[in-house]
């Protein structure tokens, strides 16, 4: 994908509007610099979308262990300090989102997980003081 795709408006209504533009005069026009710098930030955003896909792997679901916590695996928890059952899916850490229950690998909760099974107590060391899970179950 070409980064000329996505130049942003602001670039393009200076291109359009601007008389210096068109006169060569660029210097001190902080519009323009304000557009070429998000244009840039624009950029970088592509190419590290390109990287990512360009390393994306298709996994095969029926080849992953479904016996204990990794990187994908859906857990289902009962926090023992506060009686609730909560659930995350472990993921990477550009997928991270707790509001949709993805919890980063690289958070104390996921290391402490990793490699524990079904019916295992973990108690895992944050900031706020030690929470005592109780691993109900793991799926994808």
């Amino acid at each position: 994908m070409s980064s000329t795709t996505c130049v942003p408006s602001s670039v393009r209504r200076f291109r359009r509007r601007s008389p210096k533009r068109a006169k060569g005069d660029l210097s001190e026009n902080a519009e323009y610099d304000a557009a070429r710098e998000a244009q840039g930030l624009l950029e970088m955003r592509i190419a590290k979308l390109e990287d990512s896909l360009a390393n994306a792997r298709v996994i095969d679901e029926s080849k992953i262990d479904k016996s204990k916590v990794q990187i994908l695996s859906k857990v289902s928890l009962l926090n023992h300090n506060t009686k609730k059952e909560v659930a995350y899916t472990i993921v990477a850490e550009h997928e991270a989102n707790l509001r949709e229950g993805k919890l980063a690998i690289g958070t104390p909760i996921a290391k402490a997980l990793l490699g524990h099974k079904k019916g295992d107590r973990v108690d895992v060391e944050v900031p706020a003081g030690t929470i005592h899970f109780e691993i109900l179950d793991i799926s994808i």
